[in-house]
């Protein structure tokens, strides 16, 4: 699997996915779980949706 995701992209996604998951917790909602996918796609530093259009944030 190779990297498709920058440090930019990384911190953005994290910001994002806790922020989602905080909303959710806050407001007792199960939507807030979708926060989960940004902060998964930040770990392992690929992103299944920028495959098609063939994106790439990561510096080689």
């Amino acid at each position: 699997m190779k990297h498709n995701i920058g440090t930019l992209d990384r911190v953005i996604r994290l910001v994002v996915g806790v922020v989602i998951l905080a909303i959710g917790f806050y407001f007792h909602s199960w939507w807030g779980v979708i926060g989960i996918v940004p902060i998964l796609t930040a770990i392992f530093k690929w992103c299944p949706a920028y495959l098609p259009f063939g994106i790439s944030t990561h510096k080689e």
